[in-house]
């Protein structure tokens, strides 16, 4: 029997990941739960799982949650719980569904005690790849990528390819390149010139995917694939021009990989996210599941078309990013969080989304930002992982006031 701890138990990721575990009781021990602030939820879910522990980062709401728990579960809070948790629980696999750049201490507390580690958090990746990919070597622990894309990539480059560092040498010598694929999001065919007045509603009507708020825009904006080729290049030791991105309006092949000799393995399957989690929750076992698999119907007719950057810019950044130095995806993904967090909150306007996060990259590439490079890097985890965190607050402090300049304009 698997024990696992969830982070992020009550949002999208985590209350999947709780449906697949529902589906297999035998096969998984919930060892601990780990949430924001929704303490009905995590109390309905310790009721039904009987966790040793659930953390909320809410301290107030945990003081309502507490006489609630079922016995012999007991409540730990605070803003850091998550990494807290995955330092002090006994846990085979820690699925970690928390949003935003917050999720990587917790992400390098898991790796840093040799533990496997199944990622949906890609901001962890995208803002720390290096620091998590060294831990990941060095304490001889898993990283399995939840995100359906890099999942994909994951099942079609299996072993012997794999490894707990990423992709073999071998391996990287006999991929040409692999294939991203993008749905386009909610206003994929709205018209160019009416899309940047598009409203919160209109960018969160996903058509395939049901997720959460944040991803979602960025379905919309394209910058959420900009994240994940970020995340490929991290998790799988590709070079730029190896990683692609393509447009597949069905979400049916989640990704692709072309060998050198040009034969092509493309993982596909519906656009529910209880598969990647079911893959990689029993990972590296194969095991029965009632998800659906080749349907005529839905795979009668799969399309590709390139990707218009005049349309989405935010993919010409994040492949960009690709080339430039480290500190590119911590600043890429910063600016972001802020845009969107802002966008939801009706305080910018869609338009607004990415011309922020291009202000705030090219300070920081003027040298304006605290930047992480460093003759004497540090060589301790915690020390690497509060210099990503310098520069992710020196992002978002800027990109505040480029949006506050542009609400004012």
């Amino acid at each position: 029997m698997k024990s696992l701890l969830v982070l992020g138990s009550t949002g999208s990721i985590g209350t999947q990941t709780l449906d697949v575990v529902r589906s297999q009781r035998s096969a998984f021990r919930i060892e601990a739960l780990c949430a924001g602030s929704d303490w009905q939820q995590l109390r309905e879910q310790a009721r039904e799982f009987s966790p040793r522990v659930v953390g909320l980062a809410d301290a107030a709401a945990g003081e309502r949650l507490r006489a609630q728990l079922p016995p012999g579960t007991s409540l730990v809070c605070g803003p850091q719980v998550a990494s807290e948790l995955a330092a002090s629980c006994d846990f085979d696999l820690a699925v970690h569904g928390i949003v935003g750049a917050v999720g990587l201490l917790a992400s390098a507390q898991v790796l840093a005690r040799g533990k496997n580690l199944a990622l949906a958090n890609k901001e962890s990746l995208v803002i720390g790849g290096a620091v998590l990919m060294d831990l990941a070597r060095e304490n001889q622990a898993t990283i399995l990528p939840v995100d359906s894309e890099l999942c994909a990539i994951h099942q079609c480059l299996a072993a012997p390819h794999l490894d707990q560092s990423g992709l073999h040498a071998s391996a990287a010598s006999s991929v040409r390149r692999v294939i991203v694929t993008a749905s386009g999001g909610s206003l994929r065919d709205r018209p160019l010139a009416d899309l940047a007045g598009a409203s919160v509603e209109d960018a969160l009507r996903h058509p395939n995917w049901d997720m959460g708020p944040r991803i979602t825009v960025g379905s919309a904006t394209l910058m959420n694939k900009a994240l994940e080729v970020l995340e490929v290049q991290h998790l799988f030791g590709l070079a730029p021009e190896q990683i692609h991105v393509v447009l597949h309006r069905q979400s049916v092949v989640h990704s692709m990989v072309e060998f050198v000799d040009g034969s092509v393995l493309a993982q596909m399957g519906p656009a529910d996210m209880r598969g990647p989690l079911h893959y990689c929750l029993h990972w590296p076992a194969r095991v029965p599941c009632t998800l659906p698999g080749f349907d005529i119907a839905l795979f009668s007719k799969l399309t590709f078309e390139p990707v218009d950057l005049e349309r989405f810019p935010a993919m010409g950044l994040g492949l960009e990013c690709l080339r430039w130095k480290d500190g590119a995806g911590c600043v890429l993904n910063a600016a972001d969080e802020e845009a969107v967090a802002a966008f939801l909150d009706r305080r910018l306007s869609f338009g607004d989304i990415v011309p922020a996060v291009q202000a705030t990259l090219a300070a920081w590439r003027s040298g304006s930002l605290t930047d992480m490079a460093d003759s004497h890097p540090p060589r301790d985890w915690r020390a690497r992982v509060a210099r990503v965190l310098e520069l992710d607050a020196a992002a978002r402090r800027y990109a505040r006031s480029c949006m506050a300049l542009s609400t004012r304009s």
